[in-house]
């Protein structure tokens, strides 16, 4: 691209310099032709008064010489020899003599002017002045080298100027071509610096962008593949237990190793989802950077995105109820004790009933997955004057770094899915999630979900959603 925009800078140019230099030559040179003549014409005129005051030859050698013309200034006397050395033609001669005409045009060698002048008793006498060729052309190639070497500089400078411009561009260009080349074999991290022309400052923000949006929504996609598969381990927590109560059956063994099976399937799709890109020997990978720790912002933030559209709410106890009663079977078959208390006010939040039904069966999942039967656990819905509070607590062992357990895939032996689910669903809310360690010595993990405002016909007070028949723990 340099070369054909110097080439083409180089063509225009030329031809501009040519399109002047042409004319201002010839231009030039017509002046320095027209100033020799008119300056003969002004010495011979200038002659003419002396001549009719004095025939003296010495005197008009004299007059001659004080014009500076005394080589090529000729006076034709009538009836006499001519002072200097003519080279006028004898007809012109003749002509300006006999016809008394001013005479000047171009002769061999140079221009000849002829000035006739009448003398006292009706005679004529004839000043010739004449210019030789060099005389015509005196400073006319001085001139033209002038312009020669400006017209070099102009298409010069012209071309330099065209290739540093070109070069800006071409390196815009390379930049953003490597960087293209780069996001095509998976480096999600390739960005560009926007440079060059307004056009090119244009093509690499808007690349940023591209890039940026795609790491986004592939974290996106990882988050939900992992989500999803997480969601699969609540009917699998069921097919456990019901394999354990199948025990001692000739099918118990067969379905025990194919739940063990679809676990370690899930468990690989999620680990999957969870492992930085692995790029191909074509170009292609896997998923984006890792976002086990995104925060509010960035892919985080679209993830929590995707999973509340605009417009979802549900009531958080009219939820929470129905997971509790599919929980409370299995909390029957391993002898857990558990009660579950909700608020008789309204619960709305900001969540679809799917998203808060993940939240419940991610909290409850993981004590039946970490704590061991016969392990009590208590569920209770809280309303506060701003929010909805989830409180799940247990008598097993408890987390002992709990930070480090709300960071998504940090958590020692699982997935470390769950509670990162809950983070995020509460934080679509504005809300939070706190994990500390409750009265019976386990973990207490509350969920804060910022309360959705009501719809315009209000629901009212409703009766209480104690759930008969549970065991109460404490």
């Amino acid at each position: 691209m340099r070369r054909s925009l110097a080439g083409v800078a180089l063509a225009v140019t030329s031809m501009v310099a040519l399109s002047f230099l042409i004319p201002l030559a010839a231009l030039v040179m017509s002046l320095v032709k027209e100033q020799s003549i008119t300056a003969a014409e002004q010495r011979a005129a200038a002659l003419a008064p002396v001549l009719t005051l004095t025939t003296d030859p010495s005197a008009l050698r004299e007059s001659a010489a004080s014009l500076d013309a005394t080589e090529h200034v000729v006076v034709h006397l009538p009836a006499a020899p001519a002072i200097g050395s003519s080279r006028a033609p004898a007809a012109l001669l003749e002509r300006a003599q006999q016809g008394r005409e001013s005479i000047s045009q171009e002769i061999p060698g140079g221009w000849i002017c002829l000035q006739p002048v009448v003398l006292p008793g009706d005679r004529v006498a004839v000043i010739e002045n004449f210019v030789p060729d060099r005389e015509l052309t005196r400073g006319v190639k001085a001139s033209w080298a002038v312009m020669l070497l400006l017209a070099v500089g102009l298409i010069g400078g012209s071309v330099l100027v065209a290739d540093r411009l070109g070069a800006k561009v071409v390196r815009s260009s390379k930049r953003l071509a490597r960087a293209s080349h780069a996001l095509g074999r998976g480096d999600l991290e390739a960005r560009v610096e926007p440079m060059g022309p307004r056009e090119l400052r244009d093509a690499g923000i808007a690349f940023n962008a591209m890039a940026h949006r795609m790491t986004e929504l592939l974290a996106v996609e990882r988050e939900l593949v992992a989500d999803l598969s997480h969601r699969l381990r609540t009917p699998l927590t069921a097919l456990h237990l019901a394999s354990e109560r199948m025990a001692g059956s000739p099918e118990s063994a067969r379905v025990e190793a194919a739940v063990c099976a679809l676990e370690t399937e899930l468990q690989a799709i999620i680990t999957a989802a969870r492992t930085p890109l692995a790029v191909g020997p074509m170009g292609q990978g896997l998923l984006g950077t890792d976002t086990d720790t995104d925060t509010d912002t960035g892919a985080g933030h679209q993830a929590r995105s995707a999973a509340a559209p605009a417009g979802s709410r549900c009531e958080a106890a009219d939820v929470v109820s129905r997971r509790t009663a599919f929980w409370a079977v299995l909390a029957e078959q391993q002898s857990r004790p558990c009660s579950v208390e909700v608020t008789q006010e309204p619960t709305p939040i900001g969540l679809s009933d799917d998203d808060l039904a993940a939240v419940v069966d991610a909290l409850i999942g993981n004590v039946f997955r970490h704590t061991p039967s016969g392990t009590p656990f208590d569920v209770r819905v809280v309303r506060t004057a701003l929010a909805v509070e989830l409180v799940v607590e247990d008598a097993g062992p408890g987390i002992p770094e709990p930070d480090r357990a709300l960071s998504r895939g940090s958590s020692t032996g699982s997935s470390g899915l769950g509670l990162d689910i809950a983070r995020r669903a509460a934080a679509v809310t504005g809300g939070s999630t706190h994990i500390t360690r409750g009265p019976r010595g386990g973990a207490r993990i509350t969920v804060t979900f910022a309360l959705a405002p009501l719809p315009p016909s209000g629901r009212g007070p409703r009766t209480s959603r104690r759930r008969a028949g549970w065991p109460r723990g404490r």
